[in-house]
């Protein structure tokens, strides 16, 4: 099966006449021009009936198509309904996405077994709703997917199910930003189309303070259904063996957690007991505890951390404890990272070595 993809943005195109958008104000009229695939020659609509000889099937997933070669086409613009039984995982040979509506649908079709290492993931349509092409080929690398100029022609050949797993993506990644710098949405992002993510939550769970309750909320909400969550500051097993992706939300919170089950704040009751190891040393093993840990995690993990050497110097004895061994930890896990970035007001700026 050949398909065409004649054009790969959205219904009104990329940039959409009239719009004053940034994204759209960056690109020549015609850039992209509105989705519209031909299946071997025939003008084919999602929605509609394919052409003589094709089997179409209707899912949760969108569109699967059949070749009469047997190549498997799937066109996947619409969610999965929520407690929709999946059929028997056999891989499509392409699939046809918008991944900028809800990426983490992706890692649900490779979760799921329809995705598989031989399939062709393209993007399609891509519009204004991400800020660039370059913004776009920076978020497909993360995803393992693709975008194509409009005119492009693929060719899809029928494939079995693959011999084997691939084995999980080793690396480590650091996200540095300071509060509401969009840091977390950065990190989950990334790991969006991974098919095995489990979220550590570090912070606590709100209590009775509104506004931090509000603020779970929203994280929890933004999540994927099928991402696993643990709330937890013992980090070190978690990342010794991985249930897959990891995403360490936040360090900041876990260091806080960590001062206050070793009374390491100035004046905490028990902190200048001299009978046991001083507090400051505790905190210091359980810092080395994670970066050894870290340093030798088999998996893909990604964590947020407050970067705190951009502000004014804290005012009180606390403050100026808790950012200088912050700051410390951030070094020595950036030192042990393979991909260390800043975020701030949602730009991305990627730290070399």
């Amino acid at each position: 099966m050949e398909v065409y993809l004649e054009g790969t943005a959205g219904p009104e195109g990329w940039p959409a006449p009239g719009c004053g958008c940034a994204s759209c104000g960056r690109l020549a009229p015609g850039h992209r021009g509105p989705a519209s695939i031909l299946l071997d020659g025939h003008p084919w609509l999602p929605g509609q009936a394919p052409p003589e000889g094709y089997a179409v099937r209707r899912g949760p997933d969108g569109d699967e198509i059949i070749a009469p070669d047997g190549g498997r086409l799937l066109h996947s613009t619409a969610s999965r309904r929520p407690g929709s039984r999946p059929h028997a995982p056999e891989p499509f040979d392409l699939v046809l996405i918008d991944l900028l509506d809800r990426p983490e649908r992706l890692g649900d079709l490779r979760r799921r077994g329809l995705v598989s290492p031989h399939t062709q993931v393209v993007a399609v349509g891509v519009d204004h709703r991400v800020t660039s092409e370059a913004e776009l080929a920076r978020r497909l690398a993360f995803w393992d997917a693709r975008a194509v100029p409009d005119g492009t022609s693929l060719g899809v050949v029928a494939h079995g199910p693959p011999d084997e797993t691939p084995p999980r993506p080793r690396g480590r990644t650091l996200l540095l930003g300071g509060s509401r710098s969009g840091k977390s949405a950065e990190a989950e992002l990334r790991v969006a189309a991974d098919p095995d993510v489990t979220y550590v939550a570090t912070g606590p769970s709100g209590g009775d303070d509104p506004s931090w309750l509000a603020r779970v909320k929203a994280h929890r909400e933004r999540r994927p259904a099928h991402w696993r969550t643990v709330e937890t500051i013992d980090l070190a097993p978690l990342l010794a063996d991985p249930p897959g992706t990891l995403l360490i939300d936040g360090l900041g919170t876990w260091l806080a957690a960590v001062f206050d089950e070793c009374g390491a704040w100035p004046g905490q009751p028990g902190s200048a007991d001299e009978s046991e190891v001083p507090a400051a040393d505790r905190v210091a093993r359980r810092c080395d505890d994670l970066v050894a840990a870290w340093r030798r995690a088999p998996g893909r993990v990604v964590a947020v951390s407050d970067e705190v050497g951009l502000g004014v110097i804290p005012a009180t004895a606390s403050g100026r404890l808790f950012r200088d061994a912050l700051g410390r930890l951030n070094q020595r896990l950036a030192q042990e990272s393979e991909d260390v970035a800043l975020v701030v007001a949602g730009r991305v700026l990627s730290l070399p070595l």
